[in-house]
């Protein structure tokens, strides 16, 4: 597995994958390590993950480099994500006992009733390259201190990566085999999933792999979670604050190169304020500097590989082709790396690309719409349903509105973004269960119930 720094294109590392045998070896392991895992007292696995918040923070820079490196994130917003990653740590050290605590129901005179909360074995995460650290322990930190063991078949772009964060779990003293990466193409996933060891999956990405990876999943009654792709809605109201509906919508768009599932990818704006709105957009999408990942000032960096630029470009192109009008950028930049400038998109027909797919990168399509009534049927007016967000002076109105748009958050005011303290998935094309949280903990667990007489 090569490691390729998009932003020059040269190598930097070469790994070797995973034979078949040393497969079989980490699936033993974590069979035989969950035995004893799930016997660990509760308060130990949370004091054990509290030392892998440490074990971030403390090597905060090599692992912000080392992303920036492998998937051309700003150097800035990778430091931002170890951050991220060590809160979502410190979180559930705090609180996995109370997320985990026995739930006591109705019972006869003399007789206690109680739904416990019990691990399942191992669990396979096939996880992205987008956020390489942050999508990992988002499903590690609670999984594991749940008492299951866990196995990554991370990104094959990202292999330093994965490396990384199987030595997080070492350095924090967690036995071997509790957390381990598997080095292995996208071809030997359905084998593990097969295999009578695992017995849950999670999978971020895209439709097609999230399909794949269920269908696999329930022809051997596994349980799934799946956190896939999104077209997520920005709603800016009549009345909203400007200043704050742009600089918010340039970030919630161009963040992470663009590259983030619940980026906003659809702009929906009312007609009273959609020319002043659109013009202060365009402009500050042109004012984002692009340049090297690794310099301070740079806002956009390049897109993760070459051929997902090309296939965002395809999209855009086809768009444009069919009416779209194309306000800024629209065309890949001249230069060493893959490099896509923010580009903004008006008049989006019906039925195009940008209109019907999720553009991955720094793409955003703009809507007018007459009224809030014609901006949630826009909004809905998608497959996909991850998260959304809607701008408005009136709170109440912005509560009133988000419970008929059909996702799996909404947002007043506030870009979409993921939260340890609260649960995060989607509906539709964007999946299926939830992450974080007391409900994400909970995922996969036996709930079991103990009536005693």
């Amino acid at each position: 597995m090569d490691s390729v720094n998009p932003a020059t294109g040269e190598r930097i590392a070469t790994y070797e994958a995973d034979s078949d045998d040393i497969v079989e070896s980490k699936l033993g392991t974590a069979a035989n390590t969950f035995d004893e895992w799930r016997d660990r007292p509760l308060r130990e696995r949370e004091k054990l993950l509290a030392s892998a918040g440490d074990v971030l923070r403390e090597n905060e820079e090599t692992y912000a480099t080392l992303m920036t490196r492998e998937m051309g994130k700003p150097i800035a917003q990778a430091r931002a994500e170890v951050q991220k990653c060590a809160w979502a740590c410190d979180h559930y050290a705090e609180y996995a006992s109370t997320y985990l605590e026995s739930e006591h129901h109705p019972s006869p005179p003399g007789t206690t009733v109680k739904t416990v909360h019990e691990p399942l074995g191992p669990v396979l995460a096939v996880m992205p390259w987008n956020y390489p650290f942050w999508q990992v322990i988002r499903f590690a930190a609670p999984y594991i201190t749940a008492g299951n063991v866990g196995l990554l078949k991370h990104a094959s772009n990202v292999p330093g990566c994965a490396q990384a964060l199987e030595e997080i779990f070492r350095e924090a003293g967690y036995p071997e085999g509790v957390f381990q990466t598997l080095m292995i193409g996208s071809s030997k996933v359905d084998g593990v999933i097969e295999d009578d060891r695992v017995r849950a999956v999670t999978l971020t990405g895209s439709g097609p792999a999230g399909r794949a990876v269920a269908e696999t999943a329930g022809r051997n009654l596994k349980q799934t979670v799946l956190e896939l792709g999104g077209s997520d809605p920005f709603i800016v109201l009549d009345d909203a604050d400007l200043d704050a509906a742009v600089e918010t919508g340039v970030l919630a768009r161009n963040q992470n190169n663009g590259q983030s599932c619940i980026a906003a990818k659809r702009f929906i704006v009312h007609e009273a304020i959609y020319e002043e709105y659109v013009d202060r957009l365009v402009s500050a999408f042109a004012d984002q500097t692009i340049g090297d990942p690794m310099d301070e000032t740079t806002d956009i960096g390049p897109q993760a590989d070459p051929d997902l630029m090309a296939a965002l470009h395809e999209q855009v192109t086809a768009s444009a082709e069919a009416g779209a009008t194309v306000r800024t950028g629209g065309e890949p930049l001249d230069r060493t790396g893959a490099y896509y400038p923010p580009t903004v998109l008006t008049d989006v027909p019906e039925g195009c690309p940008a209109d019907t797919e999720e553009l991955f990168g720094p793409v955003a399509a703009v809507y007018k719409v007459s009224d809030a009534e014609e901006a949630i049927d826009v909004a809905n007016d998608t497959r996909f349903g991850l998260g959304a967000s809607i701008w408005t002076a009136d709170r109440e109105r912005g509560e009133r509105l988000a419970n008929r748009i059909n996702a799996g958050c909404v947002y007043v005011n506030q870009l979409t973004k993921s939260d340890p303290r609260v649960p995060f998935g989607g509906i539709g094309d964007s999946g299926y269960g939830r992450e974080l949280s007391g409900p994400g903990i909970r995922e996969f667990v036996n709930r079991k119930t103990v009536w005693v007489e």
